[in-house]
């Protein structure tokens, strides 16, 4: 099952929405709207990472939240990672987890989640990288490769370069690089060992989600040789 589901990640995700409803001017419905637009564009896999100012901490309301999610994901073949949550994760038993290092122990991760489910990890730094491969990560976020708006939390960008150093530490393990990404970073990224492209606010901030998805896909197709 986690082959399959790990197969699947690798056909769907080159262009990999992160949302949640404080990315979307703190209105659910907003939200809902722009990820069935970006699924319709062509976005393979989506992060529900519900963190930040304005953002939805009912536990009861995450739930539904998840279960709609998770639905309107599978309705357009779309992988569904929880970010954090890994207990939602669980109960609504989502594709997967995407875990930072200040958030659950690896460990105590790799304890409460079922052996089909995906888990991500994310690395701004060789050191973090083999701590997240010591643990067993299915794929690395790393990053942030720009300043990023919507992440106030994220560290120092480590660029292209940094991302180059850790690809070449990890070998052929698969990497989504994150953190202020645009359509005409994609070129550089790829050339720099990224498998696939995380954005944020250039999807949900702009104002015509479709086409920002197709701008995005149209570069990944351009330098889909770069991998």
């Amino acid at each position: 099952m986690k082959l399959a589901r790990l197969a699947l990640l690798s056909q769907k995700w080159s262009i990999y929405l992160v949302i949640g409803s404080q990315d979307c001017g703190n209105s659910v419905e907003n939200m809902f709207r722009i990820l069935t637009e970006a699924l319709q564009a062509g976005v393979g896999c989506v992060q529900w990472r519900e963190k930040g100012a304005g953002s939805i901490s009912d536990a009861i309301q995450r739930e539904q939240i998840a279960i709609r999610m998770k639905k309107l994901c599978h309705t357009y073949d779309a992988i569904f990672l929880i970010n954090d949550d890994v207990s939602l994760a669980c109960k609504v038993q989502a594709d997967g987890v995407h875990v930072g290092h200040e958030d659950m122990p690896f460990a105590q991760v790799k304890q409460l989640v079922p052996p089909e489910m995906i888990i991500g990890i994310s690395a701004g730094n060789i050191e973090e990288a083999r701590i997240a491969l010591t643990y067993g990560a299915d794929y690395l976020g790393v990053g942030p490769m720009y300043t990023s708006k919507s992440k106030t939390d994220a560290g120092k960008p480590i660029g292209p370069n940094g991302l180059s150093a850790i690809r070449k530490f990890v070998g052929g393990y698969p990497i989504v690089a994150i953190g202020g990404i645009k359509p005409e970073h994609v070129s550089c990224l790829r050339k720099n060992g990224a498998d696939a492209i995380a954005v944020i606010s250039a999807i949900t901030q702009a104002p015509d989600t479709k086409k920002a998805v197709q701008d995005f896909i149209y570069h990944v197709h351009k330098n889909h040789n770069y991998t």
